[in-house]
């Protein structure tokens, strides 16, 4: 008898498995077929938030994944590409989207789950074009979502007959509120509403005619727990986030909470409701009409407060967020007539680009001398950011270039801005680099001695003070300040010879770990060329000056 209580436990966990693989293959397949492009329709039409919730409820019937549209909302909102209400109507109508995984759950296609996953299976492995690969991926995905449910609901069978199963429904049916902790606690467990609930229809349906194992009425507190529940997979997303992901979590919250509780005093008269809708449906389509009944008066009960709900979230979170816009400030094609003008609009779009690298410079000593993990985090965020606005200034030098109306001091001029883009960006890379050994030495549980972080302390101070220079040089095109990062450059070099001295000889002397050696002298080489970068800006500089200063002697003679 007690192997059979394994099996069926196991049969139920590995169908659950399946389904959740299944399930996240399918949202990762659609999200690969879909592309960056969705991301541009989302950007497009969520000014207005009865759109942005129907843009929710499509996006997640179409990636299958509410939390796949909640992190991608909570990207949206940290780069300022969206508002935080337009992310929370978007969250909303997410809500409304994912209620479709039950609705597929109650259709029996199980029968022609095999061959499903078989044509997909075809698909996914033996073609090599991509869009058809990840269609392919998705129907495999689907065809396994439902072989996962086959399993769990061929386990559920002896549970009919089984004293524990029946004193569990009877315990749920007489106190609600313990149906409403089962389906909170299954679904922070396996992290999916739509599995847990999918669970619970498989559980509800009998295989056979005859009285369904779990009524509706019952089963109610157990969904709307699972409502609750799912609310965990935000919380996880906005740890260690900024504050707008944290906030977007909190509406989450807020939202689901709220509507559950609210329910869970209505639970008799929504069974009867749901009775009346569907009244020769199968316990496992009311069960998924409740779900879908439930998300939408919920949202549309939400819909005039969004701006409220926002309001309340920044009030239980407050503060601002540092934050680096995704997109260009200053560029403007419309003046590319005007090179001297457009120049200037570059030479600023830079100089905040270099903003962002000495911000990045601050983040890297924090990473490696406090072992701060959120800092090199937030460096590999920002350096995406380098990366775009280095390619989009390059792009609209490149442009102006092209159009042929630059006088020979300014095409010198743009040269070297285009030279500046360059170097401002591996300035970024270098910082990269720095957090990723920082990353490693603590994983590795590598420890700096007391007076290595001193000396990497005071060589960063040497880097910030450079990097600064050279960012006020290029943006104010002094010669005095570029000339001293050519003097600060030299000594760069020989403070990175001293610290090589220092710590080859605490090593000799035994005074540091030798598995600190690599990451060491990588990142005071990694600063070292940071320097050098510097000094290329700072020569941009000096021969822009020097060149403007031969044209206007030309131009006096």
């Amino acid at each position: 008898m007690p192997s059979e209580t394994i099996l069926t436990i196991f049969s139920l966990v590995g169908g659950l498995a399946i389904f959740i693989y299944g399930m996240n293959f399918m949202s990762d397949g659609l999200q690969k077929l879909a592309g960056d492009k969705l991301r541009r329709i989302i950007e497009i039409l969520t000014g207005n938030p009865v759109i942005g919730i129907l843009v929710g409820m499509l996006v997640t019937a179409l990636l299958q994944s509410s939390s796949a549209t909640t992190v991608m909302m909570v990207g949206f909102v940290t780069a300022r590409l969206m508002t935080l209400p337009q992310a929370v109507a978007v969250i909303l109508g997410a809500n409304i989207g994912t209620t479709i995984t039950a609705q597929l759950v109650a259709f029996k296609i199980s029968n022609y789950a095999y061959p499903i996953a078989f044509i997909g299976f075809v698909l996914f492995f033996f073609i090599k074009r991509k869009k058809i690969k990840y269609i392919g991926q998705s129907i495999f995905a689907f065809g396994l979502l439902f072989v996962g449910l086959e399993i769990m609901g061929s386990s559920m069978k002896p549970l009919a007959s089984s004293a524990f199963f029946t004193n569990l429904i009877k315990e749920m049916s007489d106190t609600h509120i313990f149906g409403f902790l089962i389906g909170t606690v299954m679904t922070v467990v396996v992290q999916s509403s739509s599995a847990t609930i999918a669970v619970l229809q498989s559980v509800a349906q009998p295989e056979t005619a005859g009285p369904v194992l779990i009524p509706l009425a019952t089963a109610l507190p157990v969904l709307f727990g699972c409502n609750v529940g799912t609310t965990i997979t935000a919380i996880f997303a906005s740890i260690g986030g900024r504050l707008n992901s944290k906030r977007a979590a909190m509406a989450h919250i807020i939202f689901n909470v709220a509507g559950s509780v609210a329910f869970m005093f209505i639970i008799t008269a929504y069974a009867r409701l749901i009775s009346l809708i569907s009244p020769d449906a199968s316990i496992s389509r009311q069960i998924a009409n409740s779900h879908t009944l439930f998300n939408v008066a919920n949202t549309l009960i939400w819909l005039p407060f969004i701006g409220i709900l926002a309001k309340i979230v920044t009030k239980i979170l407050p503060g601002e967020d540092k934050f680096v816009e995704k997109r260009v400030i200053y560029l403007d094609y419309k003046i590319l007539g005007s090179p001297a003008l457009a120049m200037d609009l570059a030479t600023k779009e830079l100089s905040r680009m270099a903003n962002v690298t000495k911000e990045m410079v601050h983040l890297s000593k924090k990473s490696v001398v406090t072992g701060d993990m959120r800092s090199a985090d937030m460096i590999m965020e920002y350096e995406n950011v380098v990366d775009m606005l280095q390619y989009e200034t390059v792009k609209y030098l490149s442009k102006m270039l092209s159009e042929g109306s630059l006088t020979n001091h300014q095409s010198i001029r743009l040269s070297g801005l285009m030279h500046a883009a360059s170097d401002i960006e591996r300035i970024g890379d270098h910082c990269k680099n720095i957090a990723e050994f920082a990353v490693e030495n603590v994983e590795e549980k590598i420890i700096f001695s007391e007076s290595a972080k001193e000396e990497l302390n005071s060589a960063f101070e040497v880097i910030s003070q450079i990097v600064n220079d050279s960012i006020n040089a290029l943006y104010t095109s002094d010669e005095k300040i570029a000339r001293k990062v050519l003097s600060e450059e030299s000594e760069v070099d020989n403070l990175e010879q001293k610290l090589r001295e220092t710590h080859f000889d605490r090593l000799n002397r035994g005074l540091c770990d030798p598995r600190a050696t690599v990451s060491y002298i990588e990142i005071i080489h990694n600063l070292e060329r940071i320097a050098d970068h510097c000094d290329n800006i700072a020569e941009t500089v000096i021969n822009d000056n020097q060149n403007t200063l031969d044209t206007k002697h030309k131009f006096e003679a």
